[in-house]
């Protein structure tokens, strides 16, 4: 049976979570400076990661992410080991959650994961049944952005559009200081806007979509298609995988391009030209002060930025008429979405605290006019008192 404590606590403790999203501007200035857990969810990895107030990881864990044919329990199993380990070592007090998927406005279910075996799931209630502190589930486009917000190439911008790169395209909205999510939660899908009728196939089912033309499943793409063409272009790259084109990989991609290597040089600059092309479109619907640019491709540094940047300047609807908006890479690396979801987490921490203090106080209200009551009955003559 239920006790008026125990009702009083779920009760809270949801209405809670359910709105911390919606006053998020400048709140982080008086959340509370306690370390919290971030966690990251990608296809291949699971990062969790102690931060305290101003940003600073105190320690972190990475493991493989379990095949996504197991079931949802196997990856919550992996994201409750890491935080129980950290709890051994670190007075955690709530926990953030970016995960690649798509997440609902209430950031209590990832309702699509492309690269694991989530749908529709419940992740933020089955993991705080399971853990003793408040659980903030969110997009990890949207935890990154926060945290280059917050610590990174975006501090003091009041509107900023972040742009990751990796194996597709994420994306995110900050507009003066809060994370613009949509009605349902899944805002800032830029990697499926259509640039191209009738080009590449999707994943998603579509045709011509931005990820198609300015991701790192792209350059891959083009740069293995050269090579098995046995193209003389492709030369040095076909010999530094010794004919296997299997092995052509983002990160060879960056370094020899790097070395200078003219076709790796031109696909970069492909990849970014069209990375500028979206880009522009974005500055035309959303008009922010700065692009930040993050993810795993744009470790290319200048040789995707560069060609970005020059793409935007061409590409920009009234331009030489308007202020443009700076495109920077972003500062935080592959951390920035287990800080960001760190943070996030403290606002939910903070607010269940206040709530968690009134509830107390409430109850405390309760149980003197229930004893009040209790003395009325054995003795008439008292009034209760309120």
């Amino acid at each position: 049976m239920s006790t008026y404590r125990d009702l009083a606590h779920r009760s809270s403790r949801a209405t809670v979570l359910r709105t911390a999203g919606t006053r998020e501007r400048r709140s982080h200035l008086s959340a509370p400076r306690v370390p919290t857990v971030g966690i990251d969810i990608g296809g291949t990895k699971v990062m969790a990661g102690v931060v305290d107030a101003d940003g600073t990881i105190l320690e972190h864990l990475r493991t493989e992410t379990p095949d996504k044919s197991k079931s949802p329990k196997v990856v919550e199993d992996t994201i409750v080991e890491l935080v129980l380990d950290l709890s051994d070592r670190h007075d955690v007090h709530a926990v953030g959650i970016g995960a690649a998927g798509w997440v609902d406005a209430e950031r209590s279910r990832v309702l699509f994961a492309p690269h694991l075996a989530w749908r529709d799931e419940p992740l933020r209630d089955a993991l705080a049944s399971r853990l003793a502190v408040p659980v903030m589930v969110d997009n990890d486009a949207n935890t990154a952005a926060w945290a280059e917000w917050r610590f990174g190439a975006g501090r003091g911008e009041d509107h900023l559009v972040m742009i990751t790169l990796g194996t597709g395209i994420g994306g995110a909205i900050l507009e003066d200081g809060r994370v613009k999510r949509g009605k349902y939660g899944v805002a800032g899908e830029f990697g499926h806007m259509q640039v191209v009728p009738g080009g590449h196939r999707c994943p998603c089912g579509n045709r011509g979509c931005w990820e198609q033309y300015s991701s790192g499943n792209a350059l891959v793409r083009e740069a293995r298609e050269l090579a098995a063409a046995d193209s003389p272009v492709a030369h040095d790259i076909i010999e530094r995988v010794k004919g296997n084109v299997r092995e052509i990989t983002g990160p060879l991609i960056t370094e020899l391009a790097r070395e200078g290597d003219p076709m790796c040089v031109e696909l970069f600059q492909d990849i970014g030209q069209w990375l500028g092309v979206g880009i522009a479109n974005l500055a035309a619907a959303l008009d922010p002060s700065c692009f930040v640019v993050g993810g795993g491709v744009s470790a290319a540094d200048d040789l995707l930025i560069a060609p970005a940047r020059d793409a935007f300047r061409r590409q920009l609807t009234g331009r030489g008429y308007r202020p443009e908006a700076r495109i920077v890479k972003a500062q935080l690396g592959p951390e920035a979405g287990m800080v960001g979801a760190a943070d996030l987490a403290r606002l939910v921490a903070r607010r269940f605290r206040r709530a968690n203090r009134r509830r107390v106080e409430r109850h405390e209200r309760y149980e003197r006019y229930a004893q009040a009551i209790r003395n009325t009955r054995t003795d008439p003559e008292q009034e209760p008192q309120s």
